[in-house]
């Protein structure tokens, strides 16, 4: 046999054994997605309103009349209840005290963005439900 096809033999060699390696390097990932999301990406339907109080204390306080948490819950019902009254309105049982733990904004300060969260969501809703 001559040089050059047993060049060829073995480059032919060569890439047989190499391709399966090569294709293994490259693998395969089907996209997933899905039918349910593990958590649910907007707010619950009814009068879930602790969704919307999720990060606030359920400790007592001596001398303090309920919870950080039932109070928020509270402010959210009555802004449900009462579409007239402002998110400041609905939340003025809250406090506006800073507190040291280090938590972004005051009790009330929380209370007035998620009220507005829980109104702009509400409104996406009704407005969704009526082009259906």
């Amino acid at each position: 046999m001559k040089l050059h096809p047993k060049l060829a033999l073995g480059l032919a060699v060569l890439a047989m054994a190499l391709l399966p390696a090569m294709a293994g390097a490259v693998s395969y990932q089907p996209e997933y997605h899905p039918e349910h999301p593990p958590h649910p990406t907007t707010a619950p339907k009814g009068h879930a309103y602790g969704y919307w109080c999720k990060g606030e204390s359920k400790k007592h306080v001596k001398g303090v009349k309920g919870t950080a948490f039932s109070r928020c819950v509270q402010a959210h019902k009555r802004a449900a209840n009462q579409p007239s009254l402002t998110a400041r309105q609905a939340c003025k049982g809250t406090s506006k005290k800073h507190t040291a733990h280090g938590d972004k904004g005051t009790a009330f300060s929380r209370c007035v963005k998620s009220v507005a969260q829980q109104r702009k969501e509400e409104a996406a809703v009704v407005t969704g439900s009526a082009v259906v």
